[in-house]
């Protein structure tokens, strides 16, 4: 898995990086080439900053897809089943449930649909239960924009160890399942080993192009979608109360004895803090900031409030939310979304990112409200909105307190 999460990073990174010079490139030219308008904000935040920031992940992705296909069409699962018995039935699962939750590193809803292959309804509902929290791919883009920006020297690990925490957290929520809402005995496990095979290319080929086929159906979808109704919520309404006269700070500076360098130096900054007071004012604004007392124990500002909540349709509209935002409040769209939150400040002049608040995103990002999609999921496997609505309020539960935890007391350590 260690080898599976360098090889995404390092062989992926580099049409990654050429993805996103190009997507910059095309920001650039439209911003040169369009007047100054709606129609022009449109296209460089709703469709490059947000749909764009999201397409950029797909080599990682794409190779993540390519090393499950290679582990499942060898016959190694199957072993990894029986191997993995002993151990599931230490913490209350079946063998059989290593299933379901490994092809939750694919996509947390076809996993628990998977399910249906585990007779006993006790160990079915636990597998449900705990299956979202495993990595889906839906959160790869979100662990690889974050650690790309401040864990460069340690990218693999830093992602093992978010996959080792989900894997940890679903073991010790089954435990928990297993002594408070189902007590009746195991069944022991049975099952036929199929012999080792070469999986053969059109094989991968046929599964790899699938799932990445639903990746694109969910950017052409769900998250071109959200990517608009975001940039909807984040321009309107067009007028607002400033806090001061830029338009007349602006003509002082183009008037004054400065040289070119600086009037365009002060000019720039005014324009950037006119785009950010406008933002911070908006409807999204608003919104962030409404829940915002709630997410700042955890080191979230309103920008990190608003991706979570617009997460809740999918995990990867975490990123584009946050690539709508900040090409709003960027003046260009030259520099990538990594440049950007590694350089964002809020209102007060420091920094919205660190590193130990990126890591505190992430866990949260790991372990809350998996998607609409798998609670509905949940809801149809299980029979009863019951196990759907105690997965909601159970997963953002942990989600809060694990990351109050590690940002509380990593600011003991860190400042």
């Amino acid at each position: 898995m260690w080898l599976t999460f360098f090889t995404t990073f390092k062989l992926g990174g580099y049409p990654k990086y050429w993805m996103e010079s190009g997507f910059g490139k095309l920001s650039e030219l439209i911003s040169n080439n369009l007047n100054p308008g709606i129609v022009r904000d449109f296209l460089v935040e709703a469709i490059i900053g947000g749909v764009g920031g999201v397409i950029v992940f797909l080599p990682n992705i794409i190779i993540l897809f390519l090393f499950i296909s290679f582990m499942e069409d060898t016959g190694y699962m199957a072993r990894a089943v029986f191997i993995m018995d002993k151990l599931m039935h230490k913490i209350g699962l079946h063998g059989k449930s290593f299933i379901p939750l490994f092809m939750g590193f694919g996509c947390n809803v076809p996993a628990i649909m998977a399910t249906r292959i585990i007779e006993s309804r006790r160990d079915r509902l636990i597998t449900m239960l705990i299956t979202p929290f495993m990595s889906c791919s839906a959160r790869l883009p979100v662990y690889i924009l974050f650690i790309s920006a401040f864990f460069a020297k340690n990218e693999a690990s830093v992602l093992f160890l978010l996959y080792f925490m989900g894997a940890l957290f679903a073991i010790l929520s089954a435990l928990f399942l297993k002594r408070v809402f189902f007590k009746s005995v195991e069944i022991p496990f049975v099952m036929e080993l199929p012999p080792y095979r070469v999986p053969t290319i059109r094989s991968i080929f046929k599964h790899v192009s699938f799932r990445t086929s639903l990746y694109f159906r969910k950017i052409g979808g769900v998250i071109l979608l959200a990517s608009i109704i975001v940039w909807i919520l984040s321009n309107f309404p067009q007028s607002v109360s400033y806090s001061k006269d830029y338009s007349g700070e602006i003509s002082v500076v183009e008037k004054s004895d400065l040289s070119s360098d600086k009037k365009s130096e002060s000019v720039n900054r005014l324009i950037l803090e006119q785009k950010s007071e406008k933002h911070t004012k908006s409807f999204m604004g608003l919104i962030g900031r409404s829940i915002e007392p709630v997410m700042k124990p955890l080191g979230f500002d309103w920008h990190l409030s608003v991706s979570i909540l617009s997460g809740l349709a999918a995990k990867e509209v975490v990123v584009s939310t946050l690539g709508v935002i900040f090409q709003a409040d960027n003046d260009s769209g030259k520099n990538s979304l990594v440049e950007k939150i590694q350089s964002q400040k809020g209102s007060s002049g420091k920094p919205v990112f660190t590193p130990l608040i990126a890591f505190s995103f992430m866990l949260f990002i790991l372990t809350y409200f998996p998607c609409v999609g798998v609670i509905t999921a949940i809801k149809r496997e299980s029979g009863s909105w019951k196990w759907a609505a105690f997965t909601v309020f159970y997963t953002t539960g942990i989600a809060w307190l694990l990351s109050f935890t590690v940002y509380q007391i990593g600011r003991l350590f860190i400042g």
